[in-house]
């Protein structure tokens, strides 16, 4: 039986692709074994069982990023982590240990080749993080999320993002999906998200803008965050303004919607190029930079446009943001743009290599297990032009 261990602990940037790559595994092969990595710090003690998959907890060693007294325990503490990382690749059997950064990622790959078991190495992000430029040393079975990531041995897979939004057909879907939230067939509809918790200057300015937004015949499909979105006055009217604190059926969203304005998370991006969505990317304004590189390749592409946090305004929203909602053609061109940069391929293009790698460690020829239903390792390549025919004047302003 295939074996598979998977290191994706922490945040959800790290995690999502992780269990994306999990459930491609699970359809293309029903009997593979398959065994999360994490920690009991991260997000995945919640949200890895409850998508049906085995945890296995080991102990976290964050490495500071500066010297401190906290830097003389790392060895001891990686030593301890590695053993029990070993401990479970033994336990599962694993041919195969794939990472996607994070803390979990590198005890887990020291683990795998102590006990020579083959490494493979995600990276999302345009900044690789130490985990997997460590990883990246380790072996040549490197992927990377987006073109220009500095790896050795890099190539460019995507992002591996859920199969419910990596096959979803916006235009097939468009009117079920506005049914579904209660909003109009007749109208363009803009989605506001800041991610999982919202995104305080989003929703200040959008809620603001409404009443310009509304007269002009714009829909809002509006995800205000449980914490964001706390107190918030919403709007009634005729044009729909449609305000939810969570929504796990980002798909329907997606479907619903013409344009988004939004954070620039990898997993945003690559969601919305893998639909054809096309956005107004507001990216983090603390960090390292890293969500703009994101969501830069969708902006040059002419997919998208990236607005400084301290940009975002109701004035920004009604002299700008309105004017590309109403202009249909533009809408649909960089509907186009957008998923001509997506990767709906990525998953099942990681899964079929590992599972190769899993048959290699196995001593039986690749693909002799469960069929692959069509994944080949040039998926990725094709995928954004698949993605663009699908798209092509998605945008709905009638």
């Amino acid at each position: 039986m295939r074996s598979v261990v998977i290191a994706g602990g922490g945040s959800g940037g790290h995690i999502e692709p992780a269990l994306a790559l999990a459930d491609e595994l699970r359809r293309a092969d029903p009997h593979v074994g398959i065994v999360c990595l994490g920690t009991q710090r991260g997000l995945e003690t919640r949200v890895v069982p409850a998508r049906g998959y085995q945890l296995e907890l080991i102990p976290p060693v964050p490495l500071p990023r500066k010297p401190s007294k906290d830097l003389l325990s790392v060895p001891s503490r990686m030593a301890a982590a590695v053993r029990a990382a070993g401990a479970v690749i033994d336990r599962a059997g694993a041919g195969v240990v794939v990472g996607f950064g994070g803390y979990v990622s590198t005890p887990a790959y020291l683990a795998a080749r102590r006990h020579r078991v083959q490494v493979v190495v995600h990276e999302a992000n345009p900044r690789p993080g130490l985990a997997n430029q460590i990883g990246s040393r380790l072996t040549r079975h490197v992927f990377v999320g987006q073109a220009g990531t500095r790896l050795p041995h890099a190539t460019l897979i995507g992002i591996p993002i859920r199969n419910e939004i990596a096959s979803l057909d916006r235009l097939a879907m468009s009117d079920k999906a506005r049914a579904h939230f209660g909003l109009r067939p007749d109208l363009p509809v803009l989605l506001v998200t800041g991610g999982s918790q919202g995104a305080a200057s989003l929703n200040r300015a959008v809620l603001a803008s409404a009443p310009s937004l509304l007269s002009a015949g714009v829909q809002v499909l509006h995800i205000v965050g449980p914490k964001s979105g706390t107190g918030l006055s919403v709007p009634t009217g005729e044009v729909p303004y449609v305000a939810i604190e969570y929504l796990d059926r980002m798909d329907l969203a997606y479907a619903a919607a013409d344009f988004a304005l939004c954070r620039a998370g990898a997993m945003t991006c690559a969601e919305l190029t893998a639909v054809g969505l096309p956005a107004a990317y507001v990216p983090l304004p603390h960090g390292n930079g890293e969500q703009r590189l994101n969501a830069i390749p969708v902006e040059r592409a002419g997919g998208g446009l990236i607005v400084d946090d301290a940009v975002i305004s109701p004035e920004w929203v009604r002299n700008v943001l309105m004017r590309v909602l109403l202009d249909h053609d533009l809408v649909a061109s960089m509907s186009r743009a957008a998923a001509s940069l997506g990767h709906p391929n990525a998953a099942q293009a990681l899964s079929a290599r590992v599972l190769a790698l899993a048959d290699q460690a196995a001593g039986r020829p690749a693909g002799s297990g469960t069929p692959l239903s069509a994944q080949a390792a040039g998926m990725a390549g094709t995928s954004a032009a698949r993605g663009a025919n699908r798209h092509r004047g998605s945008h709905r302003g009638r």
